[in-house]
């Protein structure tokens, strides 16, 4: 659920609900969703990309030192024969 749904959900009800006594349950009905939306363990798509993109690049960095390692063992292992 995010919030698109929930205005989405609003914009569908809200006016059945507008000029009936049902308006504050609306208002309440729409503070508990959000309340358990909060509560739940989500990420929105654009932070998923973010630490999508952050890992494949610390990924990349740490392909290219096990590179650079491997290369200084081998010239310190022709070093000292």
């Amino acid at each position: 659920m995010n919030k698109t749904l929930l205005d989405n959900l609003q914009a569908t009800i809200g006016p059945l609900i507008e000029n009936s006594p049902l308006k504050d349950v609306e208002q309440n009905i729409r503070a508990m969703l959000t309340q358990a939306v909060a509560k739940l363990d989500i990420v929105t798509t654009e932070d998923f990309e973010v630490q999508k993109l952050a890992f494949t690049q610390m990924r990349d960095a740490l392909a290219a030192l096990e590179k650079r390692v491997a290369a200084l063992e081998t010239k310190a292992n022709e070093q000292s024969e």
